[in-house]
């Protein structure tokens, strides 16, 4: 390589590091307008996927990301250690910012209270796989409540089927609430294991919400005879209600049953 070339190639490697310098100081300006137009950038959690409302958190859902301290929303999270595992309480779009306000540890945290509409009442019935459909039922679902009741005693005891309530609100199943986390943790053995509570069906009670007059019969039929109230299960489109007559023998068999005559006792004539 002779002189000229040996020439060229330094004035070339100076050119390129001068045009390096250049850059370097141009990004380092408009870095530093930016942060004066935006803020400093700041490290916040975001989501790198849509997560559900009530889905867990796992790892491959969040991310540590810089952005704009002007960008970033009240209740941020910065870190990503104790993210994983918890719950969304609200639908988290992909490249949202996970918030403090939006996801909880599962476990039950409402309370019932809080679901029972003002001016109504909670009432807990109990239930079997026959009188509370077959324990299908969940917190939400709407549903009649039939009484079968018995009138008089004895010989002239009469059986007939009434609706008593009619589209009834189940605000909980056992102790699995309407609007709660649908699943807690557990520790047994110091291992932490997760419940789902949505197909949880060892619950032997219903709690429905009902005025409070209706309450009260409820109650009453409950103290005499709780094993004759049944359940049954509406779709949850339907808020229709119903004239529906009650239900007894008649009307089961047809109003052409023949009855018959109760048989009279006869006197005996004993002769002398």
């Amino acid at each position: 390589m002779n002189k000229n070339e040996t020439l060229t190639l330094w004035l070339s490697i100076g050119a390129a590091i001068f045009a390096v310098v250049l850059l370097y100081s141009y990004t380092q300006k408009k870095s530093a307008e930016i942060a004066k137009t935006f803020g400093v950038q700041t490290t916040v959690v975001v989501a790198t996927k849509d997560i559900n409302e009530m889905q867990t958190v796992q790892e491959n859902m969040v991310e540590l990301r810089q952005i704009p301290e002007n960008f970033v929303q009240p209740g941020h999270i910065k870190e990503l250690e104790g993210i994983v595992g918890l719950v969304a309480l609200a639908p988290i779009d992909k490249d949202e910012q996970i918030l403090r306000n939006k996801i909880i540890k599962p476990g039950p945290e409402t309370g019932l209270s809080l679901q029972v509409s003002p001016g109504k009442r909670a009432v807990t019935i109990p239930v079997d796989g026959v009188r509370g459909v077959a324990k299908l039922l969940k917190p939400g679902d709407r549903v009649d409540v039939v009484a079968a009741l018995d009138l008089n005693t004895g010989t002239v005891q009469k059986r007939f089927i009434k609706t008593l309530l009619q589209d009834i609100v189940i605000l909980a199943t056992g102790v699995q609430i309407v609007n709660e986390l649908p699943r807690i943790h557990e520790e047994i053995g110091g291992e932490s294991y997760t419940r789902n509570l949505r197909t949880e069906n060892k619950f032997s009670t219903v709690t429905i919400e009902t005025p409070p007059q209706e309450a009260q019969k409820l109650i009453y039929i409950l103290s005499t005879n709780p094993s004759s109230i049944f359940l049954t299960l509406r779709h949850p489109s339907d808020n229709s209600h119903m004239a529906l007559k009650q239900a007894d023998l008649s009307s089961v068999l047809g109003a052409g049953v023949v009855r018959r005559p109760a048989s009279k006792s006869k006197s005996l004539n004993l002769g002398r």
